[in-house]
């Protein structure tokens, strides 16, 4: 990974305290992209997806994927199609997070601001 520039200099301690997991890690890691099972091309593709996505947000990689997609002729949109296809990865905060924040008002007897709006006298025109 260090000759190929795909080496994270993060990744220096843990080398230096166990190379050999480090070695053997990285050998797993590697296979994906040395199997020829999947097209380089898509390999780069889900590792831009996963490098730019909210779980995980590593902009180094995001940029060595996405230089090396557009290498291998990947098109800068189907790129940026990868890109929005990431970001839905956020959305599950709301599905998650939405629901609790209602039964937490409910169970306060708070009502969200829209249905506050609708529930308000309206003034006679």
């Amino acid at each position: 990974m260090k000759s190929g520039g795909g080496w994270n200099h993060l990744w220096d301690g843990l080398y230096e305290m166990d190379p050999d997991w480090t070695e053997q890690y990285m050998a797993m890691a590697m296979a994906t992209f040395q199997s020829g099972i999947i097209d380089p091309k898509v390999v780069q593709m889900l590792c831009i997806a996963v490098d730019a996505s909210a779980t995980h947000m590593y902009a180094p990689g995001t940029r060595r994927h996405i230089q090396a997609a557009l290498d291998m002729g990947v098109t800068p949109e189907e790129v940026l199609e990868v890109l929005k296809l990431a970001t839905t990865v956020g959305i599950h905060s709301c599905n998650i997070g939405v629901p609790i924040l209602t039964e937490e008002m409910a169970a306060r007897g708070l009502l969200p601001q829209a249905a506050a709006a609708q529930s308000a006298p309206r003034a006679a025109s």
